[in-house]
């Protein structure tokens, strides 16, 4: 297959390496005998799921995550034999297809299983994991009662296994441990009462497996924002048990360098007027490409120097108020390091007042990953 060409210096550069360690790291605290479940759902939070997916089965994930039956169709096209679960509800017309590609799906309700019935004929015992809404008040069973129905139905047929049960923590990168403990002890009431115990039981989100109880780990763990080397929030960061690296980074270059006179202005609706003589640099990347316009002012580097976004940013290019001349081509990293300055995801989400999940995972398919 021929290496695509970038004409446009604007890329995303992701750090596979940065992965592995990360993945390597979470294996050698969990223990070999905990599976590691890689959440590669949004396109792998932005990372691109079918190289990050490569390289964390390399680095010993035993199970593949995604959210949607269309983000799991596009990573068994890619990868034949890994285990895939389909987190999220899919539409019962996708069963078919998910049994033929033993693509594992989530069962959270008897009226979604007495829909799946229909397509009896068509099934090769299909694999599924219950979903128990344990407080987070989304999709799954919250009643022992709904719970054992669904249990039963799945049991009385031989098109149905139930391969594995799991819940979803609200608060679990929280200090206050409250409404987590709530969470947990409810779940392992539910996990309680079943007759059998099934292959797979998971329960440790990212935060869970890093700062909560050991014994929550059970048989895997879903490692999610913490495989790209982010933090699920700051109380994580103050006992993380290893170090993470952080996978993504964004870089452009100047492509324009013009000398501005005092009471000039910038942009569209002029809004940043020059207070004095100053170089101000065009860089290409806008709001088309997940940059968007509340991100003027934020900082960029610039020959190791910090630089700020000035004016509106435009859909396609913005404008950097440059410390001093340079010369077209200089790089220009938005998020990353450079020499010994550097702009982080969280930096970008304090400027959004966002968390740091959102902000690779906006960053467009119009800017090329591109893997080291």
């Amino acid at each position: 297959m021929n290496t695509p060409i970038y004409y446009r210096p604007t890329k995303a550069v992701i750090d596979l390496q940065a992965i592995t360690h990360n993945i390597s790291s979470l294996q050698n605290y969990i223990g070999p005998t905990i599976q590691i479940i890689a959440v590669v759902k949004a396109n792998a939070y932005g990372h691109g799921d079918v190289e990050v997916a490569k390289t964390a089965i390399e680095a010993g994930a035993t199970m593949l995550a995604v959210a949607t039956p269309d983000e799991a169709v596009h990573i068994r096209e890619n990868f034949k034999d890994i285990d895939i679960l389909v987190l999220g509800a899919s539409p019962h017309t996708f069963i078919p297809f998910a049994s033929a590609e033993n693509i594992i799906l989530t069962v959270f309700s008897t009226e979604w299983l007495q829909l799946a019935q229909q397509y009896t004929p068509l099934l090769n015992q299909q694999r599924l994991h219950i979903k128990v809404d344990s407080g987070m008040g989304r999709i799954g069973v919250s009643t022992k009662e709904e719970l054992m129905e669904l249990y039963t139905i799945i049991n009385s047929s031989d098109d149905f296994l139930v391969d594995g049960i799991f819940t979803h923590f609200a608060t679990a990168d929280e200090e206050d441990s409250m409404y987590f403990d709530n969470q947990a002890t409810l779940f392992k009431d539910f996990l309680g009462a079943l007759p059998q115990k099934p292959r797979l039981v998971h329960v440790a989100n990212t935060a869970t497996a890093l700062v909560k109880d050991p014994s929550l780990h059970y048989d895997a763990v879903r490692f999610g924002i913490s495989m790209y080397g982010l933090l699920p929030s700051s109380y994580v960061g103050t006992k993380l048990p290893f170090p993470i690296k952080p996978a993504f980074s964004l870089q452009t270059e100047l492509v324009h360098i013009k000398k501005m006179q005092a009471g000039q202005s910038v942009g569209y609706g002029a809004t940043y007027t020059a207070e004095e003589d100053c170089y101000i640099g065009t860089i290409p990347i806008g709001y088309a490409d997940g940059m968007i316009r509340k991100l003027s002012g934020q900082e960029v580097l610039v020959g190791g120097k910090r630089a700020k976004i000035v004016g509106r940013i435009c859909m396609d290019q913005s404008m950097i108020l440059l410390p001093e001349a340079y010369n077209v081509g200089e790089e220009v990293v938005l998020i990353g390091c450079q020499q010994q300055e550097e702009i982080t995801i969280d930096d970008w989400a304090h400027k959004l007042q966002t968390i740091n999940y959102e902000v690779p995972c906006v960053i467009t398919a119009r800017v090329p990953r591109v893997y080291k």
